[in-house]
């Protein structure tokens, strides 16, 4: 039974096994699972009683069917940090018997009704491999464990014919242990918010080795007659578990991913720099001083990274607004000139005049305000 255990689960993995790998589970972790437990029907063997005549069921084909039955698993295990884990484990299963059948001494079938339950529990020690980087969050794993299972029959009741339609019923509350093997294909869910956690869904196949030989208590009943009570032995068999199990695993120590970098900020324009050239009265030629501010200007815009150079030209109030509009016009061509001469390009100059808008200082009409007979040189 070990060996096809063994074959079943190293078939059903070797896909997986091509998969490339991701983070492992590492360091101690603790898991909870529950779900139910199908049970094949195990056999009834020799059973022995000293009552006259044996029984009308024969042996090895006699068998119990078995209801659903539920099923837990408590884990505590280390994550090496390479894919293996090796855990140990608590479980329980319990399924109830409904039936027993098999043939009686003229080889025809027969079955009657059994009760009462059968509760296996014990330790596993398991070696489970994760399969990473297949889907998102998602890891599958197969494992195998070996250990060691009571089965404990719990209020067993069942029915027999012996010779001559003597009835017979066969009850035991006896517990017997014996080795066992366990195959486990899972996958885990790991839940990004809570670092560590993940739910988990099991199957498992759990196999107990050999037979078990309960004590049994065996009562014949015949009309006219009070019951009598012996008590002998039959042997259980076959005991072969398939158990889907869901719940969660958390290990311990795992740190929260890194916060995301801080985003870098992109690095403040350079603010622009301004330069302001006067000019006299009705004028657009440029004065000594003018020339060196706009040298100054010129020199300036060589040491930083300009996307334009803005000249605007503006005068006082004094004279018409369309006279004016031609003057500052002609005064912001003046300054343009003198800084294509200082070597900027004039690709890289725009120029506006404004007239008698945009005062420097706010006057009235028709009022000469050498603040406001000026070009502006914007280097941006």
């Amino acid at each position: 039974m070990l060996r096809k255990v063994l074959l079943v689960t190293t078939i059903l993995t070797l896909p997986l096994a091509a998969q490339a790998q991701t983070e492992p589970v590492t360091g101690i972790y603790v898991g909870a699972i529950g779900g139910f437990n199908i049970k094949s029907s195990p056999n009834i063997n020799n059973v022995h009683s000293n009552i006259p005549g044996g029984f009308g069921i024969t042996t090895p084909n006699a068998s119990l069917s078995t209801s659903i039955g539920g099923a837990g698993v408590g884990t505590v295990g280390y994550g090496l940090g390479n894919g293996l884990r090796l855990e140990v484990e608590g479980d329980y299963r319990g399924n109830s018997f409904s039936n027993t059948s098999g043939q009686n001494r003229a080889g025809n079938g027969v079955s009657t009704n059994a009760g009462g339950t059968e509760q296996l529990y014990g330790p596993m020690v398991n070696a489970v491999y994760d399969f990473n980087n297949l889907v998102p969050f998602l890891v599958p794993y197969a494992g195998i464990g070996v250990g060691y299972q009571w089965a404990h029959l719990k209020n067993f009741a069942t029915g027999a014919v012996g010779a001559g339609g003597t009835a017979v019923a066969i009850t035991s509350g006896d517990t017997r242990g014996s080795f066992a093997a366990q195959g486990i294909l899972g996958a885990g869910y790991q839940i990004a918010a809570v670092p560590g956690l993940a739910l988990t869904a099991e199957y498992r196949i759990l196999a107990l080795t050999g037979t078990r030989n309960y004590d049994s208590a065996f009562t014949t009943a015949t009309a006219g007659t009070a019951p009598v009570t012996r008590f002998g032995k039959f042997e259980l068999g076959h005991d072969l578990n398939n158990t889907f199990l869901f719940g969660v695993r958390y290990n311990f120590g795992v740190a929260p991913p890194p916060p995301p970098p801080a985003p870098i900020a992109a690095p403040a324009p350079a603010p622009s720099r301004s330069y302001l050239v006067f000019f006299d009265w009705d004028k657009a030629t440029l004065t000594d001083r003018a020339r060196q501010i706009i040298k100054d200007a010129a020199d300036n815009s060589t040491r930083v990274q300009y996307t334009r150079i803005e000249v605007n030209g503006y005068t006082d109030t004094s004279g018409s607004a369309a006279y004016n509009q031609k003057l500052s016009v002609r005064r912001a061509q003046a300054v343009a000139a003198e800084l294509t001469k200082n070597g900027v390009p004039a690709s890289a100059i725009t120029i506006q005049g404004f007239g008698e808008t945009h005062l420097l200082v706010a006057t009235g009409p028709n009022v000469r305000e050498p603040q406001n007979r000026r070009v502006e040189i914007i280097v941006r």
